[in-house]
């Protein structure tokens, strides 16, 4: 391609060995676009956003990403720089998440990514490539979740829907995506300061998590929700599914507490309860641009705006330690052009 010579800023995680131990540490360097791996679009990517899977990534988890030095960078969204696939021509605005971008395949953090065609979806008009960023990976996980909820029946007369981990990134923008769409959404959370801003996004009621924390002894829990958004799994996970109403459903798409459970049939025989899977990342390519087009229509909240702090490549370090830790708040967008 043309561009193969042009340098670029990514933000590079290399892996180093002190008294025998491997260290992770993260650094801007300059790269050259031919040191991207093979793909149909070249793309100059405007804005990323900082995950969860981001920050292991950075912390050299290797069921993320097995070799480094590596560019994370899970989401990014750009313009078409080249293509060699009809489908894209040059200054076309597109965005990408998912797939192996920034896990094994350098990724946003990068000014630049080459990814095959078919893990690329048009930026749908009514949505910035900004504001597509502010909902990344983590809000279209929670736009699949609450998608999920409404197949398997969740109406807004059913009664109160409970988000966890609610000042995160995915559960923040759940509470504001439930909350515009009608429905009386109770935030959980452990972060005290986030009461507020949690509030402003449509929460009608505020818990802490600590009664749901532990396995309890009984099968069984009063009926409380109608359904619930969980990003954090564990003992949290199942003492939801056993306080859900008759035939309520919890979409279920982190492990930030614990990635096991220890469970019962009851509720699922008793009351007949769902537990739903909610996975983006292998999301068929036609399914990810129709849940798009909703969030640049009428599944984009209102307020937006209020879920970003945005930085620059010199507060990836910082930010990602803050993701890591489970202590941010809202959507952290990078800004390619800070």
């Amino acid at each position: 391609m043309e561009l193969d010579s042009q340098t670029f800023q990514a933000y590079e995680v290399s892996e180093h060995t002190v008294d025998g131990k491997s260290v992770f540490a993260g650094a801007l360097v300059n790269k050259q676009v031919s040191s991207l791996p093979a793909g149909d679009v070249l793309i100059k990517v405007a804005y990323s956003s900082l995950n969860f899977k981001d920050a292991l990534s950075a912390a050299g988890n290797k069921g993320v990403t097995r070799q480094y030095p590596h560019t994370p960078g899970i989401d990014a969204a750009g313009v078409v720089a080249e293509s060699t696939n009809p489908m894209f021509e040059a200054g076309e605005e597109v965005i990408v998440i998912g797939y192996d971008l920034g896990m094994n395949t350098a990724g946003g953090f990068g000014e630049f990514i080459r990814v095959p065609a078919n893990w690329v979806v048009k930026c749908p008009a009514g949505l910035s490539l900004n504001e597509a960023m502010i909902i990344g990976t983590a809000g279209f996980t929670a736009a699949l979740c609450v998608e999920k909820l409404l197949v398997n029946g969740l109406d807004s007369s059913h009664g109160q829907v409970l988000v966890t981990g609610a000042s995160g990134g995915v559960g923040s923008f759940a509470v504001a995506l439930l909350s515009q769409l009608g429905f009386d959404v109770v935030a959980m959370t452990g972060s005290e300061s986030a009461h507020e801003f949690l509030r402003t996004l449509g929460a009608s009621q505020i818990i802490g998590r600590e009664e749901y924390s532990q396995p309890g002894p009984k099968p069984l829990s009063k009926e409380l929700w109608a359904g619930a958004v969980d990003v954090v799994g564990g003992d949290i996970l199942f003492n939801i599914v056993k306080s859900l109403k008759y035939s309520g459903s919890v979409a279920c798409c982190g492990l930030v507490a614990s990635p096991q459970f220890q469970a019962t049939v009851f509720p699922f025989i008793l009351r007949g309860v769902n537990l739903l899977g909610v996975d983006s990342v292998n999301l068929p390519l036609a399914h990810k641009s129709q849940l798009w087009n909703k969030l640049a229509t009428n599944w984009k909240p209102a307020g937006l705006a209020r879920l970003e702090t945005q930085l620059g490549m010199n507060g990836l370090d910082a930010a990602l330690k803050t993701v890591l830790a489970g202590k941010s708040t809202g959507r952290l967008v990078l800004a390619h052009n800070r």
